[in-house]
């Protein structure tokens, strides 16, 4: 189906039946923006945040054209990616510029999940979050954060889910879905144009080194603010908000400044483990994107981002004086309600029995789905390959 689908759009653009979508940044912004005030970038933003927004889109789309090998699919992909960040940029300042409260909304200190992607952080975090004491950032909420009233996200959510798993079979089995399912904010991260979310799908090495060197606290600046936003109009900032991107392993200090009281889980797994599991995603990704896909560079750079992401998680938990749980992937597999009843003393909550109920249902649900089996689809694309 993507192979066809490329062919499609190929034959389209060389005939002149639809333009190619856009790449310059400049044309971009112009489209993004398309009924909006030029004030409304800047609306609850600093204009260093707004520079530094800016300044990643120019140096993103620059490395998906010239180093991402992106196929049709990937392009029209890449515009879909840019134009979503681009014009929810704009709505949001609107909406801040009319609703400034939302920036001011209080919120619990949050419960952050952090360790290296495929570590075991989803399962904690969907058990954290079954918790009805906590609160969570539902899929659509993460891709789509501009509050809507009646409230379509979750259709557009389960709607666009359908549509990545025409083009991605393996998409259950990498990880669970559901668009109005709680979720982690990579959705959030993504639309500040941090690396993360695209260095998973896309060869961007230029990109993906001046992201991990360039100071991420613009990135988490708006993240506060759409955490805000989002319990805002959800009404439930005073439960605490359970967070997960493996991303947090990279940036924590940046996260933490925005969130110093927060409580923290960290997930630990083999490396080996980790390693082979992160490489099954990633390579997953970019055979949808890319007709040139080169298995060996993706193992050398996750090899490589496992060791920084490490680095970095552990220089930032020396120097964290809060409170930290620390769950073992192994041990949550054998017993995973002994490891919660660990992390709930460890961070001092009470594990009650209808967040305990809760959990049990989460877990029935989890062991029916597709996730458990994406490993073995790594195997087959090296024979492919």
């Amino acid at each position: 189906m993507v192979d066809r689908l490329a062919r499609f759009l190929d034959r389209g653009w060389d005939k002149g039946w639809m333009p190619p979508p856009p790449v310059d940044p400049e044309e971009l912004i112009r489209r993004g923006s398309k009924g909006f005030a030029a004030s409304h970038e800047y609306a609850g933003r600093s204009a260093a945040d707004a520079a530094d927004f800016r300044l990643r889109l120019d140096r993103l789309s620059e490395a998906a054209q010239s180093e991402a090998r992106l196929n049709a699919v990937g392009r029209a992909f890449a515009y879909g990616l840019f134009a979503r960040a681009i014009q929810q940029r704009f709505a949001l300042g609107a909406l801040w510029q009319k609703q400034p409260e939302l920036l001011d909304t209080q919120i619990a200190p949050p419960i952050v999940v952090v360790g290296q992607m495929r570590s075991g952080t989803t399962r904690i975090h969907r058990l954290l979050a079954a918790d009805p004491a906590h609160s969570a950032t539902r899929f659509c909420d993460s891709w789509h954060p501009v509050p809507e009233r009646p409230d379509f996200r979750p259709i557009r959510g389960t709607f666009k889910l359908f549509m990545a798993r025409q083009l991605d079979p393996w998409i259950d089995t990498i990880h669970p879905f559901g668009a109005a399912r709680p979720d982690e904010e990579l959705g959030w991260l993504a639309s500040a144009f941090d690396h993360s979310a695209y260095e998973a799908q896309w060869r961007i090495p230029s990109y993906i080194a001046f992201s991990e060197a360039r100071d991420a606290s613009a990135i988490y600046r708006e993240f506060g603010r759409l955490l805000r936003t989002d319990a805002g109009q959800h009404g439930h900032g005073a439960r605490p908000r359970v967070l997960k991107v493996p991303q947090f392993a990279e940036d924590l200090p940046a996260l933490l400044d925005q969130f110093p009281n927060a409580r923290l889980v960290v997930s630990r797994r083999c490396s080996e483990e980790t390693f082979r599991s992160s490489v099954s995603l990633v390579a997953n990704q970019m055979v949808i994107q890319s007709d040139e896909v080169d298995l060996a560079w993706i193992e050398q750079e996750w090899r490589r981002k496992i060791d920084l992401r490490q680095t970095r998680m552990e220089d930032a938990l020396a120097n964290f004086n809060g409170a930290v749980a620390t769950i073992d992937f192994d041990h949550l597999g054998a017993d995973w309600e002994g490891e919660m009843h660990k992390l709930y003393g460890a961070l001092d909550m009470e594990l009650s029995t209808e967040a305990l109920a809760a959990m049990r249902t989460e877990m029935r649900t989890s062991e029916r789905g597709a996730h458990t089996s994406h490993a073995a689809q790594l195997k087959q694309f090296d024979q492919n390959a």
